[in-house]
């Protein structure tokens, strides 16, 4: 990708996605078969390291090298009242990634991974999305492809987050765009707005709806008129990571927003996707499910910065373990079933 592409030309990249490597999951699976165990009895564990072959090439796949990417965006419709917090922090937040003092931090030293964060034009907010589209077409497809940059093709696993004061609200309209549906159905309390906050969320992304109509029928111009830049550059880095079999752990309800146009342009366009954990974010849950994403993890977390997948990758490093180190039952010299 480069910067003289139009939506038109991204919009071909991801009708021509490419497959998984099946012969890579039949042997993964076929070894699965053979360890010492009950046949199924890892559960899911058994099925991510299939998952991690099938997207990796391997059939026995490996994580030795992963990014956490966190995209900072900042949005003009946080001047309607829709965060709990003022639209500063988002900045202030980057700069606490940067100085090491995140929970993102802790989280990806405790994984191995390598944090790399992403401001994108912070000083210069989206325009309101209520008055006019968020982005230009120019500004969209610069997002796009500085997501798309962030993911080194060596990687073995990307994880994407997010900073930006006002990205649920964005979130729940690109949702309500893909999906229909209204404010009130979409939105949640994010950062832990009240009650009046949570209806000025609704009538945001009602407003936004009204204005731009038919035009957020198509996946891509929803991104572009009512998203973000830090959800546009996840979109990218999504698509960057199918386009070089490198799966790809979802964060929380904006990440996952993010991600979803790719589904809806081509079908199986977030097969090389996992869902690192459900948010607490209200309607996460309700957009896993239309994704037909299952999560890894449930804990109740609501924080964003790529947290809840950044986690997810210790689930991952233990089903390839299992998966790489355990002895076959000829190895063992153990009766099989």
């Amino acid at each position: 990708m480069n910067h003289s592409d139009s939506i038109e030309s991204l919009r071909r990249l991801c009708a021509d996605l490419p497959n998984g490597d099946e012969d890579a999951a039949n042997t993964a699976t076929q070894r699965q078969s053979m360890l010492t165990k009950p046949p199924g009895s890892l559960g899911r564990l058994e099925e991510l390291a299939i998952f991690m072959a099938r997207w990796q090439g391997r059939a026995v796949p490996r994580i030795d090298r992963t990014e956490v990417l966190i995209f900072a965006g900042a949005h003009g419709v946080s001047a309607r009242g829709v965060s709990a917090f003022p639209a500063e922090v988002t900045g202030q937040m980057v700069a606490n990634f940067q100085a090491g003092g995140a929970a993102i931090n802790q989280l990806a030293r405790q994984a191995g991974a390598t944090l790399k964060v992403t401001p994108l034009a912070i000083e210069q907010p989206t325009k309101d999305f209520t008055q006019a589209p968020a982005m230009a077409e120019g500004e969209f497809l610069d997002a796009v492809t500085a997501g798309f940059a962030a993911v080194d093709s060596s990687c073995d696993l990307v994880c994407v987050g997010e900073m930006g004061i006002g990205n649920t609200t964005a979130a729940a309209t690109v949702c309500a765009a893909l999906f229909g549906g209204n404010g009130s159905d979409w939105v949640g309390r994010g950062t832990g707005v009240d009650d009046a906050g949570l209806l000025r969320k609704a009538e945001t992304v009602d407003a936004a709806l009204a204005l731009h109509g038919a035009a957020l029928g198509d996946p891509l111009e929803a991104l572009r008129r009512v998203g973000g830049r830090e959800l546009a550059a996840i979109f990218g880095a999504t698509l960057a990571a199918r386009l070089n079999s490198i799966p790809i752990l979802l964060d929380g309800f904006v990440a996952t927003a993010a991600a979803a146009p790719m589904l809806r342009l081509a079908g199986g366009g977030l097969d090389h996707a996992l869902a690192g954990h459900v948010s607490a974010e209200t309607q996460h849950r309700r957009l896993l499910s239309m994704l037909g994403l299952s999560p890894l993890l449930d804990l109740g977390m609501r924080l964003g910065e790529g947290s809840g997948a950044c986690l997810a990758i210790n689930v991952l490093r233990g089903a390839l373990a299992c998966h790489a180190g355990m002895a076959t039952f000829a190895e063992a010299g153990v009766s099989g079933a």
